[in-house]
């Protein structure tokens, strides 16, 4: 088996090119050296394929010693899919990262003012609170079942005060 030189040279320029370039801290350039690796891989597992030969379809007048190894395909085309979808995950990761760096301080939160704010915690406060008719319903019921007790023992429900009835709200 005889590999090309110059595919050699070229795989060895790639993965240096791709280690070095991912050396650094910014993402842009962490991509660039995935890619040239990626390709290096794929570079590589060309040359260790072997020979060139017929496809692995065995017809009939087909021997074995005539036919390609069809791992190697298998192994390119799994090689590149794994690529794509890490680039697509690192181009995720600069995207946001670019978003994040250009919002400052208002950090993630683009669209909220003060007033939006305000706004939007009244409507939740109302959301978890009943209305004051229902607290002073509920607050009747509860003294007039206090108040018809038979048992001596027990004390008297009295009607509460402003602040006690503040406290309830």
């Amino acid at each position: 088996m005889s590999a090309s030189l110059t595919l050699v040279v070229l795989m060895a320029v790639m993965y240096g090119t791709g280690v070095y370039v991912m050396l650094e801290k910014s993402l842009t350039r962490i991509l660039i050296g995935f890619l040239l690796v990626g390709n290096a891989t794929n570079l590589l597992i060309f040359i260790m394929s072997g020979r060139s030969g017929n496809s692995p379809i065995i017809d009939d007048g087909v021997t074995g010693a005539e036919i390609v190894d069809p791992v190697p395909q298998v192994l390119m085309l799994t090689a590149i899919v794994i690529n794509f979808g890490i680039t697509a995950f690192i181009l995720a990761l600069i995207y946001r990262s670019w978003w994040l760096s250009n919002l400052g301080d208002e950090g993630d939160d683009v669209m909220a003012d003060e007033d939006d704010e305000e706004a939007m915690e009244a409507d939740q406060a109302e959301i978890f609170h009943t209305s004051l008719e229902d607290d002073d319903e509920a607050v009747r019921s509860v003294l007039e079942e206090g108040g018809d007790s038979d048992d001596d023992d027990a004390p008297h429900a009295q009607e509460p005060s402003e602040q006690e009835r503040d406290v309830m709200r």
